[in-house]
């Protein structure tokens, strides 16, 4: 079956970036001139899917207004003659089609990701968290579909993290023989291991393809201590109805989550930029050569 739709979960609290989230969504800080969010769902679009549900919680609004046509802005800015942002702002809305549902307590990733039966149906999807922005030049969405798709699998992005830091993530216990190269037969996930205790160098980050028996897996997983249903516990289940596969990535990835790693997105991504990248990078390397060659 073809991947033609995608969710995005997008009803966390986002408490690693208080107080910048406490009124505005995690999902929607800026990143140079776009939302997160928006770098999530252009990314979607690139790997052919348009079709895309947004599960929101409370006092997040503004992520679907965003996609949303705005008249009195459009109206104003062509008044003004501003046509090339009028031409942007218009822009935003045919990116993809967007349907939303709120999640209307927290109860996990597992949780939010059931709330899209009823929109994808018995068909694989994508699930794209919204606090990992991938590069623009990767093809790793479209090849996680184009792998699901031949294996007729759920398919788990990981990528390889060296040292105590793995212990910040669930990671992938896998078979040691790839199925094709960069692709692993997936044997269990653990959540957030000690250093020494983890199965492998794979940390799963924020993209998945999905096969709907993830579904069934989702509603017969137990909540945890916090009540919450995880995602990587369904996926443990998956595994015992059908292949689940881990796809090494080795591409550029950001967690926006992150302060540190926002910043260097911001940075990156702006440095890389045709209409700003000359002027920013002289800037940068002026600033640098200020510090004393540091950085």
């Amino acid at each position: 079956m073809k991947v033609r739709k995608a969710v995005i979960p997008a009803a966390g609290l986002g408490t690693r970036f208080l107080p910048a989230s406490k009124a505005s969504p995690k999902e929607m800080l800026a990143v140079v001139d776009k939302p997160a969010i928006q770098y999530v769902v252009e990314e979607a679009a690139r790997a052919g899917l348009d079709d895309i549900l947004i599960i929101s919680g409370r006092g997040k609004t503004s992520i679907v207004d965003h996609f949303d046509r705005s008249p009195e802005l459009e109206a104003n800015l062509e008044e003004k003659g501003k046509l090339d942002l009028l031409e942007q702002v218009r822009a935003v809305t045919d990116i993809a089609h967007i349907h939303s549902v709120r999640q209307q307590e927290p109860l996990g990733l597992g949780h939010a990701v059931g709330m899209a039966e009823w929109h994808v149906g018995q068909a694989p999807f994508a699930v794209l968290l919204g606090d990992d922005l991938i590069g623009e030049r990767d093809t790793l969405l479209a090849d996680m579909v184009d792998a699901c798709e031949r294996h007729d699998a759920s398919i788990v992005a990981t990528m390889r993290v060296a040292g105590p830091q793995i212990s910040a993530y669930g990671v992938a216990a896998v078979e040691e023989d790839p199925v094709e190269p960069g692709l692993y037969r997936m044997t269990d996930v653990v959540e957030k291991p000690a250093y020494e205790d983890a199965p492998s160098d794979l940390a799963v980050i924020g993209r998945y393809v999905l096969h709907p028996r993830i579904f069934d897996s989702i509603r017969a997983t137990k909540p945890d201590a916090k009540g919450e249903i995880q995602l990587t516990d369904a996926l443990k289940l998956s595994m015992e109805t059908g292949p689940v596969y881990a796809m090494a990535f080795e591409g550029t990835r950001y967690d926006i989550g992150d302060k540190g790693d926002y910043l260097r997105a911001t940075v990156e991504l702006a440095a890389g930029r045709d209409d700003l990248g000359p002027d920013f990078r002289t800037f940068l390397r002026r600033f640098v050569a200020g510090l004393g060659g540091e950085g």
